[in-house]
């Protein structure tokens, strides 16, 4: 019987690691576009999980492989590009912020399309949660007047993709093994990025010239194993050992490590922000205490 402190360990481990992805995406932005940064994280994570896990995907039954399709592109595809979109014009730290949305639609989704139940404490602790994560966004309007919060909206986007993910993995592959959903998931949105990454200006002259392009590459491939494949594997095992909610409540803990980093990038951060995201936090807790 694994001990229920196991969950909390994943939850900690997965929040240093995607938050941290923020700054790597922020930084591999300096010498890639949006779309090869994209493409290339799909494309690396791919190589790498497929490598290490392509006897699992014999053992998928194939009634799964539609839930695995479509959990890559809401999981993995679509969210690779919206984001590196997104941090063309807002923060990381921002970015990571909007992302705290996650558990909240994770709720509504659970709800109103796949009937997983959820208490009353969980709906209100993500309601407190959502409450420090507003705070923090309307705080950042201010320190930051002129960003431009339209594409915010790609990251809102891939808060419902992710939650309608995690709602999926739960309900229709909770007896797929995790190594084998992070493989799957990547069988069939590799090709799209190779695809995409050739209708860009990557194999151009002045591209492969950009003094960045190398730096950006490295990040983008520290961001695909640390990210991106350890981090899916880690994330889609909480999945089974908790509930969807304790899963997704990763995107409320996540912000205050990407707030550490942008702090030590120059961006900047306030006391409100902070006390912000203590909020986060009890609302993290209170969304997942057991009733004694």
């Amino acid at each position: 019987m694994k001990s229920p402190n196991v969950k909390w360990i994943y939850l900690i481990i997965l929040s240093i690691i995607w938050g941290s992805s923020f700054i790597l995406i922020k930084k591999s932005l300096l010498g890639l576009t949006p779309y090869q940064l994209g493409a290339f994280r799909t494309i690396f994570t791919g190589v790498i999980l497929l490598s290490v896990g392509y006897k699992k995907l014999k053992k998928i039954p194939r009634e799964k492989w539609k839930w695995l399709i479509i959990s890559g592109f809401l999981g993995s595809f679509f969210p690779a590009f919206f984001f590196a979109i997104a941090e063309t014009e807002i923060d990381s730290a921002v970015a990571s912020i909007l992302n705290s949305l996650v558990p909240l639609n994770t709720i509504l989704l659970g709800l109103a399309v796949f009937g997983i139940a959820s208490t009353r404490r969980q709906v209100l602790g993500v309601i407190i949660g959502f409450v420090g994560t507003a705070i923090l966004i309307l705080k950042g309007s201010e320190l930051n007047p002129n960003q431009n919060y339209f594409y915010a909206g790609f990251v809102i986007a891939s808060t419902l993709m992710y939650a309608a993910n995690v709602n999926i993995i739960k309900r229709y592959l909770q007896d797929v093994k995790p190594l084998a959903i992070a493989a799957g998931n990547y069988v069939f949105i590799v090709i799209p990025a190779v695809i995409i990454l050739l209708f860009t200006d990557f194999f151009t002259a002045e591209r492969l010239n950009n003094p960045h392009l190398y730096s950006s590459l490295l990040f983008v491939f520290v961001l695909s194993v640390f990210g991106t494949a350890l981090a899916k594997i880690f994330f889609y095992k909480l999945v089974h050992i908790s509930t969807p909610v304790f899963a997704s409540s990763v995107t409320y803990l996540m912000p205050l490590i990407a707030l550490i980093w942008g702090v030590l990038d120059g961006e900047s951060f306030s006391l409100i922000q902070a006390l912000a995201s203590l909020l986060i936090l009890f609302g993290v807790y209170l969304s997942n205490k057991i009733k004694s």
